[in-house]
């Protein structure tokens, strides 16, 4: 495994207030929110959530933030509306709703929506974005022979798997990563890092001290190491996708 399965702490965070700007369309037939709308398709990214949906607020706010320097970012529900709610963490099975959650259910939808986007919307650039539970649909939008992304940025991958770490290729691929974190802990960083060596891929590896699962989405920004980390990585995201779009 590149990244563990789910625990309690990608059900945990903390809130986070603001207006979002975007709106929601259906799009190929997914409920899908957009940020930048009245941008053109040049640059276009593709976001895929954790467990608190596209309704979530940490998560659209994060969309326009993308929005704002350039991006049009499309945030579909890959959760087939049934996100996880932040107030009814406490009663949620887990279990069930996981198995609910599958890769046999949520990657024909994921693919599905991608190659439609792309052959219809077609952009001169499509990065993937993933947290938590999306990072892992990310790495396989880049997959290199099968994936329909140029690039991907993922924080606090969960549920990723070593064979598709490798099945990259030479795609690149930004991560995202906490000092604190029993999803993707020393070992399993250290075994991606090394993949990414041993197939010569192109990629970036940053970890942040002080931090824990989830803090690029759900952190306590009140944390100035939180704060910090979340920013840092957003910028990170921002100049890895600018980087990469000027080369497409």
């Amino acid at each position: 495994m590149a990244s563990n399965p789910s625990q309690k702490c990608c059900f945990e965070g903390v809130y986070h207030e603001g207006p979002s700007t975007g709106k929601y369309i259906d799009l190929f037939g997914v409920d899908t929110y957009v940020a930048g709308e009245h941008l053109n398709h040049d640059k276009v990214l593709v976001m895929f959530t954790d467990y608190f949906g596209n309704h979530f607020n940490n998560s659209l706010l994060i969309a326009d933030q993308f929005a704002k320097k350039g991006y049009k970012v499309y945030v579909p529900d890959i959760l087939f509306n049934d996100a996880v709610h932040p107030d009814k963490v406490e009663q949620l099975d887990r279990v069930t709703w996981l198995s609910n959650h599958n890769e046999q259910r949520t990657k024909p939808l994921v693919d599905k929506y991608m190659a439609d986007l792309r052959r219809e919307i077609n952009p001169r650039f499509l990065g993937v974005l993933g947290y938590c539970f999306g990072a892992k649909y990310a790495i396989q939008q880049i997959n290199e022979t099968t994936g329909n992304a140029i690039t991907a940025a993922i924080a606090h991958p969960s549920f990723a798997t070593i064979d598709e770490v490798a099945a990259i290729g030479k795609k690149p691929l930004l991560i995202s990563a906490a000092e604190t974190d029993p999803i993707f802990p020393p070992e399993l960083r250290h075994l991606s890092e090394d993949k990414l060596k041993e197939i010569g891929a192109r990629y970036q590896i940053d970890l942040f001290s002080g931090v824990s699962h989830g803090f690029a989405v759900r952190g306590d920004l009140t944390n100035p190491e939180v704060l910090y980390a979340k920013e840092k990585a957003f910028y990170d995201q921002v100049y890895w996708f600018d980087h990469l779009s000027k080369q497409t």
